[in-house]
């Protein structure tokens, strides 16, 4: 349970990261619907010692959690959690008759290599942040 939390606040953090730097978009909607406009915020504004929190503790956290989630995906078929080792699973479960259980692994290999882009696009918006919001003023 405690990681579960956790893999919650980090991907709450990268969320509200994410929208700082990438503003607000419109959520695709059904054709025969009126989309409902996206709701503009103000600007968050941080004191000096908030911000300076952020650049020295949250960014460089955020910044390792995502590095640790790809090397995990990329991970060989030893490593728990990485798309091989999901894969593996799968061929032990088919050889073992369990087409269902086999298929579901493979789909969930699928889903999680796709994670990949969206772990490269969160870096970029990561490093982003960090070169406009995390520099010495001089």
């Amino acid at each position: 349970m405690r990681r579960s939390r956790g893999m919650a606040w980090g991907t709450s953090a990268v969320v509200l990261l994410s929208g700082l730097v990438g503003g607000t978009t419109v959520a695709a909607a059904d054709p025969g619907e009126t989309p409902t406009p996206t709701p503009s915020y103000g600007p968050i504004t941080l004191s000096a010692e908030e911000s300076q929190r952020v650049c020295a503790e949250v960014l460089p956290k955020l910044i390792a959690r995502r590095e640790k989630l790809a090397t995990r995906i990329n991970g060989g078929a030893d490593v728990k959690g990485s798309v091989a080792w999901l894969k593996a699973r799968a061929v032990k479960q088919r050889a073992k008759g369990h087409e269902k259980v086999a298929t579901q692994l493979e789909k969930r290999a699928e889903r999680r290599a796709g994670r990949l882009e969206q772990l490269g696009k969160i870096k970029g918006e990561l490093e982003v942040f960090k070169t406009k919001h995390c520099q010495v003023v001089r």
